[in-house]
Protein backbone atom coordinates (compact mmCIF):
# COMPACT_ATOMS: atom_id res chain seq x y z
CA UNK A 1 0.00 0.00 0.00
CA UNK A 2 1.30 3.45 -0.89
CA UNK A 3 2.18 6.00 1.77
CA UNK A 4 -0.43 8.64 2.54
CA UNK A 5 2.02 11.27 1.31
CA UNK A 6 3.72 10.50 -2.02
CA UNK A 7 7.50 10.77 -2.06
CA UNK A 8 8.49 13.79 -4.15
CA UNK A 9 11.26 12.95 -6.64
CA UNK A 10 13.39 14.74 -9.22
CA UNK A 11 15.04 12.67 -11.94
CA UNK A 12 18.18 14.00 -13.59
CA UNK A 13 18.68 12.06 -16.80
CA UNK A 14 15.05 11.00 -17.16
CA UNK A 15 15.44 10.08 -20.85
CA UNK A 16 18.38 7.73 -20.28
CA UNK A 17 18.31 4.04 -19.39
CA UNK A 18 18.15 4.56 -15.61
CA UNK A 19 15.71 7.46 -15.90
CA UNK A 20 13.32 5.45 -18.06
CA UNK A 21 13.50 2.52 -15.63
CA UNK A 22 12.82 4.85 -12.71
CA UNK A 23 9.70 6.16 -14.42
CA UNK A 24 8.58 2.57 -15.02
CA UNK A 25 8.86 2.06 -11.25
CA UNK A 26 6.70 5.16 -10.74
CA UNK A 27 4.11 3.73 -13.14
CA UNK A 28 3.97 0.45 -11.22
CA UNK A 29 3.41 2.18 -7.88
CA UNK A 30 0.67 4.77 -8.45
CA UNK A 31 0.23 7.11 -5.51
CA UNK A 32 3.58 6.32 -3.93
CA UNK A 33 5.63 8.87 -5.88
CA UNK A 34 5.13 12.40 -7.17
CA UNK A 35 7.41 13.39 -10.03
CA UNK A 36 8.33 17.02 -9.35
CA UNK A 37 11.05 17.48 -11.96
CA UNK A 38 12.53 15.80 -15.01
CA UNK A 39 15.78 16.71 -16.74
CA UNK A 40 17.62 15.67 -19.88
CA UNK A 41 20.67 16.76 -21.77
CA UNK A 42 19.04 17.02 -25.21
CA UNK A 43 16.38 14.32 -25.83
CA UNK A 44 13.45 16.73 -25.92
CA UNK A 45 11.15 14.42 -27.87
CA UNK A 46 11.11 11.80 -25.11
CA UNK A 47 11.15 14.45 -22.40
CA UNK A 48 7.98 15.99 -23.83
CA UNK A 49 6.22 12.62 -23.70
CA UNK A 50 7.36 12.15 -20.10
CA UNK A 51 6.12 15.60 -19.12
CA UNK A 52 2.70 14.88 -20.61
CA UNK A 53 2.45 11.59 -18.71
CA UNK A 54 3.91 12.48 -15.31
CA UNK A 55 3.00 16.19 -15.11
CA UNK A 56 6.04 17.54 -13.26
CA UNK A 57 6.07 21.18 -12.20
CA UNK A 58 9.62 21.64 -13.49
CA UNK A 59 11.71 20.36 -16.38
CA UNK A 60 15.23 21.06 -17.60
CA UNK A 61 17.14 20.71 -20.86
CA UNK A 62 20.89 21.26 -20.62
CA UNK A 63 21.19 21.86 -24.38
CA UNK A 64 19.63 25.29 -24.83
CA UNK A 65 19.29 24.85 -28.59
CA UNK A 66 17.43 21.57 -28.27
CA UNK A 67 15.04 23.12 -25.76
CA UNK A 68 13.74 25.60 -28.32
CA UNK A 69 11.40 22.97 -29.75
CA UNK A 70 9.53 22.61 -26.44
CA UNK A 71 6.44 24.73 -25.74
CA UNK A 72 6.61 25.03 -21.95
CA UNK A 73 3.34 26.93 -21.62
CA UNK A 74 1.44 24.29 -23.56
CA UNK A 75 3.00 21.58 -21.42
CA UNK A 76 2.20 23.43 -18.20
CA UNK A 77 5.75 23.18 -16.90
CA UNK A 78 8.41 25.59 -15.69
CA UNK A 79 11.25 24.97 -18.15
CA UNK A 80 14.91 25.62 -17.35
CA UNK A 81 17.51 25.50 -20.11
CA UNK A 82 21.26 25.76 -20.54
CA UNK A 83 24.31 24.40 -18.72
CA UNK A 84 23.05 25.44 -15.26
CA UNK A 85 19.59 23.93 -15.69
CA UNK A 86 20.46 20.59 -14.11
CA UNK A 87 22.02 22.37 -11.14
CA UNK A 88 18.82 24.31 -10.52
CA UNK A 89 16.60 21.25 -10.85
CA UNK A 90 18.77 19.35 -8.35
CA UNK A 91 18.28 22.09 -5.76
CA UNK A 92 14.46 22.02 -5.84
CA UNK A 93 12.83 21.03 -2.52
CA UNK A 94 12.09 17.31 -2.97
CA UNK A 95 12.38 14.12 -0.94
CA UNK A 96 14.97 12.52 -3.19
CA UNK A 97 16.99 13.44 -6.28
CA UNK A 98 17.88 10.57 -8.61
CA UNK A 99 21.17 11.51 -10.29
CA UNK A 100 21.30 9.47 -13.51
CA UNK A 101 23.00 11.71 -16.06
CA UNK A 102 26.03 10.10 -17.69
CA UNK A 103 29.53 11.45 -17.22
CA UNK A 104 31.27 14.29 -15.43
CA UNK A 105 28.36 16.63 -16.15
CA UNK A 106 26.61 15.03 -13.18
CA UNK A 107 29.06 16.37 -10.58
CA UNK A 108 27.73 19.90 -10.07
CA UNK A 109 24.04 18.85 -9.91
CA UNK A 110 24.88 16.21 -7.30
CA UNK A 111 26.71 18.74 -5.15
CA UNK A 112 23.83 21.20 -5.59
CA UNK A 113 21.34 18.57 -4.46
CA UNK A 114 23.36 17.97 -1.30
CA UNK A 115 23.81 21.69 -0.67
CA UNK A 116 20.01 22.05 -0.82
CA UNK A 117 19.61 19.31 1.77
CA UNK A 118 18.11 16.77 -0.61
CA UNK A 119 18.61 13.04 -0.18
CA UNK A 120 20.41 11.69 -3.23
CA UNK A 121 20.19 8.39 -5.09
CA UNK A 122 23.28 8.08 -7.29
CA UNK A 123 23.27 6.06 -10.51
CA UNK A 124 26.22 7.72 -12.28
CA UNK A 125 29.62 6.83 -10.90
CA UNK A 126 31.69 9.55 -12.62
CA UNK A 127 31.06 12.27 -9.99
CA UNK A 128 32.35 9.92 -7.27
CA UNK A 129 35.37 9.04 -9.37
CA UNK A 130 36.16 12.71 -9.84
CA UNK A 131 35.35 14.09 -6.39
CA UNK A 132 34.28 11.30 -4.05
CA UNK A 133 35.90 12.84 -0.96
CA UNK A 134 34.24 16.19 -1.64
CA UNK A 135 30.82 14.57 -2.11
CA UNK A 136 31.02 12.48 1.05
CA UNK A 137 32.24 15.42 3.13
CA UNK A 138 29.31 17.53 1.89
CA UNK A 139 26.85 14.75 2.66
CA UNK A 140 28.31 14.16 6.13
CA UNK A 141 28.29 17.87 6.98
CA UNK A 142 24.56 18.01 6.23
CA UNK A 143 23.64 14.61 7.63
CA UNK A 144 22.42 13.36 4.25
CA UNK A 145 22.46 9.69 3.30
CA UNK A 146 23.57 8.83 -0.23
CA UNK A 147 21.87 5.79 -1.69
CA UNK A 148 23.71 3.91 -4.45
CA UNK A 149 21.69 2.75 -7.47
CA UNK A 150 24.44 0.88 -9.34
CA UNK A 151 23.52 -2.78 -8.89
CA UNK A 152 26.92 -3.64 -7.37
CA UNK A 153 27.04 -0.78 -4.89
CA UNK A 154 23.37 -1.17 -4.03
CA UNK A 155 24.11 -4.84 -3.27
CA UNK A 156 27.04 -3.90 -1.02
CA UNK A 157 24.90 -1.27 0.73
CA UNK A 158 22.27 -3.90 1.51
CA UNK A 159 24.76 -6.54 2.63
CA UNK A 160 26.55 -4.11 4.95
CA UNK A 161 23.38 -2.91 6.67
CA UNK A 162 23.48 -3.88 10.34
CA UNK A 163 27.13 -4.89 10.30
CA UNK A 164 30.18 -3.11 11.72
CA UNK A 165 32.73 -1.94 9.17
CA UNK A 166 35.48 -3.02 11.55
CA UNK A 167 34.36 -6.64 11.01
CA UNK A 168 34.78 -6.32 7.24
CA UNK A 169 37.81 -7.80 5.49
CA UNK A 170 36.95 -6.70 1.94
CA UNK A 171 34.20 -6.35 -0.61
CA UNK A 172 33.96 -8.26 -3.88
CA UNK A 173 32.53 -6.35 -6.84
CA UNK A 174 31.20 -8.71 -9.47
CA UNK A 175 31.65 -8.01 -13.18
CA UNK A 176 29.91 -9.79 -16.04
CA UNK A 177 33.10 -9.53 -18.09
CA UNK A 178 31.20 -7.69 -20.83
CA UNK A 179 30.62 -8.91 -24.38
CA UNK A 180 34.26 -9.93 -24.91
CA UNK A 181 34.88 -12.02 -21.82
CA UNK A 182 37.45 -14.74 -22.48
CA UNK A 183 38.90 -13.13 -25.61
CA UNK A 184 42.53 -12.17 -26.11
CA UNK A 185 43.57 -8.58 -26.69
CA UNK A 186 44.67 -9.41 -30.24
CA UNK A 187 41.20 -10.73 -31.09
CA UNK A 188 39.62 -7.38 -30.16
CA UNK A 189 41.14 -5.47 -33.07
CA UNK A 190 38.41 -4.19 -35.36
CA UNK A 191 35.64 -4.25 -32.74
CA UNK A 192 32.76 -1.94 -33.72
CA UNK A 193 30.56 0.23 -31.48
CA UNK A 194 27.64 -2.07 -32.24
CA UNK A 195 29.57 -5.06 -30.92
CA UNK A 196 30.88 -3.22 -27.87
CA UNK A 197 27.43 -1.99 -26.82
CA UNK A 198 25.78 -5.41 -27.08
CA UNK A 199 26.00 -6.36 -23.42
CA UNK A 200 25.31 -10.02 -22.64
CA UNK A 201 23.25 -9.55 -19.48
CA UNK A 202 22.38 -5.88 -18.85
CA UNK A 203 20.46 -3.31 -20.90
CA UNK A 204 22.51 -0.12 -20.52
CA UNK A 205 23.35 3.08 -22.36
CA UNK A 206 26.16 3.25 -24.91
CA UNK A 207 28.83 4.80 -22.70
CA UNK A 208 28.36 2.39 -19.80
CA UNK A 209 28.20 -0.55 -22.21
CA UNK A 210 31.53 0.39 -23.79
CA UNK A 211 33.04 0.86 -20.32
CA UNK A 212 31.83 -2.63 -19.47
CA UNK A 213 33.44 -3.98 -22.65
CA UNK A 214 36.83 -2.48 -21.66
CA UNK A 215 36.31 -3.28 -17.94
CA UNK A 216 36.83 0.42 -17.20
CA UNK A 217 33.34 0.37 -15.71
CA UNK A 218 34.55 -1.93 -12.96
CA UNK A 219 37.60 0.23 -12.39
CA UNK A 220 35.40 3.28 -11.93
CA UNK A 221 33.23 1.26 -9.55
CA UNK A 222 36.26 0.48 -7.40
CA UNK A 223 36.87 4.20 -6.92
CA UNK A 224 33.18 4.85 -6.26
CA UNK A 225 33.09 2.05 -3.68
CA UNK A 226 36.13 3.49 -1.89
CA UNK A 227 34.20 6.64 -1.08
CA UNK A 228 30.74 5.17 -0.58
CA UNK A 229 31.96 2.58 1.92
CA UNK A 230 35.11 4.20 3.29
CA UNK A 231 37.53 1.49 2.21
CA UNK A 232 41.03 1.67 0.68
CA UNK A 233 41.56 0.41 -2.86
CA UNK A 234 43.35 -2.76 -1.74
CA UNK A 235 40.27 -3.96 0.17
CA UNK A 236 38.06 -3.92 -2.92
CA UNK A 237 38.32 -6.98 -5.13
CA UNK A 238 36.90 -7.57 -8.60
CA UNK A 239 35.66 -10.99 -9.68
CA UNK A 240 34.26 -11.93 -13.09
CA UNK A 241 30.79 -13.49 -12.80
CA UNK A 242 29.29 -13.92 -16.29
CA UNK A 243 25.81 -14.88 -15.10
CA UNK A 244 25.27 -11.49 -13.38
CA UNK A 245 23.11 -13.12 -10.70
CA UNK A 246 25.38 -12.39 -7.73
CA UNK A 247 25.49 -8.60 -7.75
CA UNK A 248 28.34 -8.32 -5.22
CA UNK A 249 29.60 -9.81 -1.97
CA UNK A 250 31.13 -8.76 1.34
CA UNK A 251 33.70 -10.82 3.22
CA UNK A 252 34.15 -10.59 6.98
CA UNK A 253 37.31 -11.05 9.03
CA UNK A 254 36.21 -14.54 10.08
CA UNK A 255 35.99 -15.68 6.44
CA UNK A 256 32.20 -15.55 6.18
CA UNK A 257 30.82 -14.10 2.94
CA UNK A 258 27.42 -12.53 2.32
CA UNK A 259 26.18 -12.28 -1.26
CA UNK A 260 23.33 -10.35 -2.85
CA UNK A 261 21.50 -12.25 -5.60
CA UNK A 262 18.82 -11.00 -7.96
CA UNK A 263 17.61 -10.82 -11.53
CA UNK A 264 19.36 -8.49 -13.97
CA UNK A 265 16.83 -5.68 -13.79
CA UNK A 266 17.84 -2.16 -12.73
CA UNK A 267 14.33 -1.50 -11.47
CA UNK A 268 15.19 -3.51 -8.36
CA UNK A 269 17.96 -1.20 -7.04
CA UNK A 270 16.05 1.87 -8.27
CA UNK A 271 12.97 0.90 -6.25
CA UNK A 272 15.16 0.15 -3.24
CA UNK A 273 16.87 3.56 -3.41
CA UNK A 274 13.64 5.49 -3.97
CA UNK A 275 11.81 3.85 -1.05
CA UNK A 276 14.58 3.26 1.50
CA UNK A 277 14.32 2.51 4.43
CA UNK A 278 11.13 0.68 3.47
CA UNK A 279 11.12 -2.72 1.78
CA UNK A 280 8.41 -2.37 -0.83
CA UNK A 281 6.83 -5.49 -2.33
CA UNK A 282 8.09 -5.91 -5.88
CA UNK A 283 5.43 -6.86 -8.41
CA UNK A 284 7.83 -7.76 -11.19
CA UNK A 285 10.09 -10.66 -12.11
CA UNK A 286 11.62 -12.69 -9.28
CA UNK A 287 14.76 -14.79 -9.24
CA UNK A 288 13.98 -18.48 -9.78
CA UNK A 289 16.72 -20.29 -7.88
CA UNK A 290 15.75 -23.65 -9.36
CA UNK A 291 16.42 -22.34 -12.87
CA UNK A 292 20.05 -21.43 -12.07
CA UNK A 293 22.33 -24.05 -13.58
CA UNK A 294 25.69 -22.57 -12.56
CA UNK A 295 27.37 -19.65 -10.83
CA UNK A 296 30.96 -19.20 -11.98
CA UNK A 297 33.67 -16.79 -10.88
CA UNK A 298 37.08 -15.92 -12.32
CA UNK A 299 39.88 -13.38 -12.03
CA UNK A 300 39.92 -10.48 -14.52
CA UNK A 301 42.37 -10.55 -17.44
CA UNK A 302 44.45 -7.39 -17.02
CA UNK A 303 46.42 -8.04 -20.21
CA UNK A 304 43.36 -8.11 -22.45
CA UNK A 305 41.59 -5.34 -20.51
CA UNK A 306 44.24 -2.96 -19.14
CA UNK A 307 41.76 -0.19 -18.29
CA UNK A 308 40.97 -1.98 -15.04
CA UNK A 309 44.64 -1.83 -14.05
CA UNK A 310 44.85 1.87 -14.96
CA UNK A 311 41.83 2.57 -12.78
CA UNK A 312 43.36 0.73 -9.85
CA UNK A 313 46.55 2.77 -10.24
CA UNK A 314 44.57 6.03 -10.24
CA UNK A 315 42.57 4.87 -7.22
CA UNK A 316 45.75 4.12 -5.27
CA UNK A 317 47.30 7.46 -6.27
CA UNK A 318 44.27 9.52 -5.25
CA UNK A 319 44.01 13.30 -5.50
CA UNK A 320 43.08 14.36 -9.03
CA UNK A 321 44.36 11.14 -10.63
CA UNK A 322 40.87 9.56 -10.83
CA UNK A 323 39.47 12.75 -12.42
CA UNK A 324 42.18 12.59 -15.09
CA UNK A 325 41.46 8.92 -15.70
CA UNK A 326 37.72 9.54 -16.01
CA UNK A 327 38.08 12.50 -18.37
CA UNK A 328 40.45 10.65 -20.68
CA UNK A 329 38.13 7.67 -20.79
CA UNK A 330 35.02 9.76 -21.51
CA UNK A 331 36.70 11.48 -24.45
CA UNK A 332 38.11 8.21 -25.79
CA UNK A 333 34.79 6.36 -25.53
CA UNK A 334 32.97 9.21 -27.26
CA UNK A 335 35.51 9.09 -30.10
CA UNK A 336 35.15 5.32 -30.38
CA UNK A 337 31.35 5.55 -30.54
CA UNK A 338 31.76 8.18 -33.28
CA UNK A 339 34.07 5.75 -35.16
CA UNK A 340 37.03 8.10 -34.80
CA UNK A 341 39.05 5.78 -32.59
CA UNK A 342 39.68 2.00 -32.73
CA UNK A 343 38.45 -0.01 -29.75
CA UNK A 344 41.92 -1.03 -28.60
CA UNK A 345 43.11 2.57 -28.61
CA UNK A 346 40.69 3.53 -25.83
CA UNK A 347 43.06 2.10 -23.23
CA UNK A 348 46.03 3.67 -25.03
CA UNK A 349 44.47 7.13 -24.74
CA UNK A 350 43.76 6.60 -21.04
CA UNK A 351 47.33 5.42 -20.41
CA UNK A 352 48.92 8.29 -22.35
CA UNK A 353 46.82 10.97 -20.68
CA UNK A 354 47.51 9.53 -17.24
CA UNK A 355 51.24 9.69 -17.98
CA UNK A 356 51.27 13.24 -19.35
CA UNK A 357 48.80 14.99 -17.02
CA UNK A 358 50.28 15.52 -13.59
CA UNK A 359 47.92 14.67 -10.74
CA UNK A 360 47.90 16.71 -7.55
CA UNK A 361 46.81 15.83 -4.01
CA UNK A 362 44.07 18.47 -4.16
CA UNK A 363 40.47 17.30 -4.16
CA UNK A 364 38.53 20.59 -4.08
CA UNK A 365 36.07 21.34 -6.87
CA UNK A 366 38.31 23.83 -8.68
CA UNK A 367 41.27 21.44 -8.71
CA UNK A 368 39.09 18.57 -9.92
CA UNK A 369 37.52 20.59 -12.72
CA UNK A 370 40.92 21.93 -13.80
CA UNK A 371 42.33 18.39 -13.96
CA UNK A 372 39.25 17.26 -15.88
CA UNK A 373 39.63 20.05 -18.45
CA UNK A 374 43.36 19.44 -18.93
CA UNK A 375 42.85 15.70 -19.39
CA UNK A 376 40.06 16.22 -21.92
CA UNK A 377 42.23 18.54 -23.97
CA UNK A 378 45.14 16.12 -23.88
CA UNK A 379 42.91 13.18 -24.86
CA UNK A 380 41.45 15.12 -27.77
CA UNK A 381 44.99 16.00 -28.90
CA UNK A 382 46.04 12.34 -28.78
CA UNK A 383 42.99 11.27 -30.78
CA UNK A 384 43.64 13.94 -33.41
CA UNK A 385 47.15 12.57 -33.89
CA UNK A 386 45.80 9.06 -34.40
CA UNK A 387 43.31 10.26 -37.00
Amino acid sequence: MANSTPRRIAILGSTGSIGRSALEVVRRYPGRFEVVALATRSNVRLLEAQIREFRPTHAAVADHGAAQSLDASALGVSLLTGPQALDEIAALPVDIVLCAVVGAVGLRPLLNALAAGNRVAVANKEPFVMAGRLIMEEAAARGIEILPVDSEHNAIFQCLHGHEKSDLRCIHLTASGGPFYGRTRESLAGITPEQATKHPTWDMGAKISVDSATLMNKGLEIIEAMWLFGLPEDRIEVVIHPQSIVHSLIEFNDGSILAHLGVTDMKFPILFALTWPERVEYAMKRLDLTAIRELTFANPDFDAFPCLAYAREAAAEGGTAPAILNAANEVAVEAFCARRLPFLRISDIVRNVRRTCRATREYGLEAVLAADAEARAKAAECIDKIE
